[in-house]
């Protein structure tokens, strides 16, 4: 999915965090605390009340399972400011300064291209086809309500990012504009980033990938302790 890493630009000086836009997935952050609700509940029930091996079994599946369902609903986010994007996905994080971004390309999944040729998935911005159709419908009822000379528009409201550091996204004002779904109006923004600071000298200089040995490490010591307990039992 990506070309090899380049080194993170330490030389950089760090951006507050307080100036980011943050995009996260509302619907995965809640599926993501109930499986883990529901994994903790019977992996500690196996935990403290199973016999013989089973203990060691759910241990090790805990220790497995847990950072993975982090790695994929809690974890990724998008972070945006003047200067660079910031993707945060299950496996890694990449920085992105706009100077080395190409473009940010909308059609499965979300994704943005480096100038350097790599081309990473936009975890936290998934693409909702459903979404889609609703909005393109939207945008039928507007042309044809406009056509016999009513309100062009429709209904208002929309989904805007939260800039504060909390993650998700929050309620905006109606909009006037063409229908789109959330997630493709959360990319329009990140457009607009890239069109307003893409050639800005701060924005310039290397794309960084730091892998996140945090998730791995633990997933990878579970996984070997549960190929452990089966292949000896």
């Amino acid at each position: 999915m990506t070309t090899p890493d380049h080194p993170s630009p330490a030389s950089q000086p760090p951006v507050p965090a307080g100036n980011d836009r943050i995009y996260r997935s509302p619907l995965g952050l809640a599926g993501g605390a109930l499986l883990l609700l529901v994994v903790l509940w019977l992996g500690f029930d196996a935990l403290f009340k199973g016999h013989g091996r089973t203990p060691w079994l759910a241990l090790a599946g805990l220790i497995l399972v847990v950072p993975l369902i982090v790695a994929f609903t809690l974890r990724p986010a998008v972070f945006a400011n003047e200067e660079r994007l910031r993707v945060r996905n299950p496996f890694r994080v990449i920085s992105l300064p706009w100077g080395e971004v190409a473009g940010l390309r909308s059609g499965y999944t979300n994704e943005v291209l480096a100038k350097s040729g790599g081309k990473y998935q936009l975890w936290a911005i998934p693409v909702s086809l459903r979404a889609r159709k609703k909005a393109a419908r939207r945008q039928q009822r507007t042309a044809a309500d406009a056509a016999r000379g009513g309100t062009p528009g429709g209904r208002g409201g929309g989904l805007a990012p939260s800039g504060l550091g909390l993650g998700g996204f929050a309620l905006r004002g109606p909009d006037t504009g063409p229908a789109r779904a959330d997630t493709d109006k959360v990319m329009d923004d990140l457009r607009d980033l890239l069109d307003q600071h893409g050639t800005a000298e701060p924005a310039q200089g290397e794309t960084g990938v730091r892998w996140a040995y945090e998730v791995m490490a633990p997933a990878a010591a579970g996984a070997v302790l549960l190929a452990i307990l089966l292949a000896t039992g």
